[in-house]
């Protein structure tokens, strides 16, 4: 029962001058007045009364069994002036619930004689954990919070949508290793992931030992958790193999539609020497580092990566980061990094063809380029160390963003430094020797690409995109498998006749 009184400093109703006595007069008629204005605010009894709710039902996207949800919150109102007992507020599902309730700070699954003050509110908070069963397909889990109030019962409804799925969890501890967990133990296994049940690696990175095979099919879903990635360890080969359709998915654990271009979800996909790895018809999203390519060891193992058809983007660190290794990549977009697009180091040999670097990073203040290259690494003491830069050529890309400079040369003396740029449109500050015909040909500087939508990342062209026939026919691999005479979305480019567009995407 709730109590309201009024409160007032006694000593100031004194008047000046006033006698003993009479004081002790005063005082005893003032305690009695404010006993009497002291009011008791009573529970108000009315069966009709009801509750008030910020919602109806609370909805739960996608949650992989075993692995806890996010939270949803329920504000609960009292409309009236006077309080309400809330006898009970329990979940339909009882201790066997898969959902679990916290009222205002208390976690349980029932709570009774709950006084809500007039006017007032408080807040539920509602996680739900989805058992494991034999689905392959996502199910519908439901319950619902019930409210007795004077004998009145509402209820409002819960609704999770509960998915099997093929789980990898990284126990896996080492000294100077993140957590892992082997996808198999036996040497040379070829491992096969499928669309049968999405893959999640929860807790660290899922790695691929020496000399195993992971192949990915097409319409693989891959989730990771937050610091989780994919690992092809020394010796092993990744082959991705998505297609149009059904393309293969890199993303994070989290399946709430306002998560779905958030980047930062989960770490990288860390692909080391000694394999040729090939990734086709891929989206990489929503991570901290989309592809990281390096040797790890000296002398390093062959390196080698053919990267298609592909979609990187959201992540908060870098689209690609590569340490001095082999890479051909075509038809492949990269939008939306919190620092570089692509960050090419410590020398290598790349060949790029009709792709798009668009960045127009808009989570925060980005300061580096959408491209990076550089000629050197850097030893335990700060010092650089020269790197060949055997190759690093582009052709009938498009390198552009919100920054004044988009590219970023960074070479130094005691290493190669080959690199060319060819029927390209690059943002560029005055900075970027763009004029220097030994490495550049017909650049078109900062004629912007006009993309369809940059706000949602998609960097198809517009209507009357600059980009439009700017490309040299001559770059288009007619041999090239995946096919380079097709673009990222299957529509034909040129091959005799007019020009092909510049970038990943064919105008149709």
């Amino acid at each position: 029962m709730l109590s309201r009184c009024i409160s007032i400093p006694l000593l100031s109703l004194l008047p000046i001058g006033m006698k003993k006595t009479s004081k002790l007069l005063f005082f005893s008629a003032l305690i009695c007045t404010l006993w009497s204005a002291c009011q008791r605010e009573d529970l108000l009894d009315d069966p009709g009364a009801r509750l008030n709710f910020s919602d109806d039902t609370l909805l739960f996207d996608t949650v992989f069994a075993s692995i806890g949800s996010a939270t949803k919150n329920l504000r609960v109102y009292n409309p009236y002036d006077q309080p309400l007992k809330i006898a009970s507020i329990r979940l339909a599902g009882g201790a066997s619930s898969t959902f679990r309730l916290n009222v205002n700070g208390s976690p349980g699954k029932s709570f009774s004689d709950i006084e809500l003050r007039a006017g007032d509110s408080l807040w539920i908070f509602v996680e739900v954990t989805i058992n494991p069963g034999s689905q392959a397909l996502p199910f519908v889990v439901q319950d619902s919070i019930v409210f007795e109030t004077n004998g009145n019962i509402q209820d409002i409804d819960l609704v999770a949508w509960g998915q099997n799925a093929r789980f990898y969890v990284a126990r896996k501890q080492q000294a100077n290793l993140p957590a892992y967990v082997l996808i198999d133990t036996a040497l040379n296994a070829q491992v096969t992931w499928d669309n049968t049940l999405p893959i999640v690696v929860y807790g660290g990175y899922a790695v691929i030992d020496s000399t195993q095979t992971l192949s990915i099919t097409a319409g693989t879903q891959i989730h990771f958790s937050n610091n989780a990635g994919l690992w092809a360890y020394k010796g092993s080969t990744l082959e991705v193999q998505g297609t149009k359709e059904d393309p293969v998915v890199f993303q994070g654990l989290r399946r709430e539609y306002y998560l779905q271009e958030e980047p930062g979800q989960w770490d990288r996909i860390w692909l080391n020497d000694g394999g040729s790895h090939r990734i086709d018809y891929a989206v990489i999203k929503n991570g901290f580092i989309g592809l990281q390519c390096e040797a790890l060891f000296s002398p390093a193992l062959p390196t080698d990566l053919k990267l298609t058809n592909t979609r990187i983007r959201n992540m908060s660190g870098l689209g690609i980061l590569s340490r001095k290794y082999t890479i051909q990549c075509w038809n492949t977009t990269v939008a939306n990094c919190g620092y570089y697009g692509a960050a090419l180091t410590e020398g290598g040999d790349y060949r790029f063809t009709h792709c798009t670097f668009g960045n127009y990073w808009r989570s925060g203040q980005r300061s580096t380029p959408a491209l990076y290259l550089n000629n050197y690494g850097v030893d335990a003491a700060g010092s650089a160390v020269p790197k060949d830069l055997d190759r690093a050529d582009f052709r009938n890309c498009i390198v552009f963003g919100n920054n004044d400079n988009e590219l970023e040369l960074d070479f130094r003396a005691g290493a190669l430094a080959e690199h060319s740029f060819k029927y390209c449109i690059l943002k560029a500050d005055n900075n970027t020797p763009t004029s220097d015909p030994a490495h550049f040909d017909n650049i078109f500087r900062n004629n912007d690409p006009q993309f369809k939508d940059v706000f949602t990342h998609d960097l198809h062209l517009d209507t009357l995109s600059f980009s439009r026939n700017k490309g040299n026919l001559l770059f288009v691999d007619v041999s090239a498998l995946p096919p380079m005479t097709i673009d990222l979305d299957g529509n034909p480019r040129p091959t005799g006749g007019s020009n092909p567009d510049l970038g990943a995407y064919e105008r149709d």
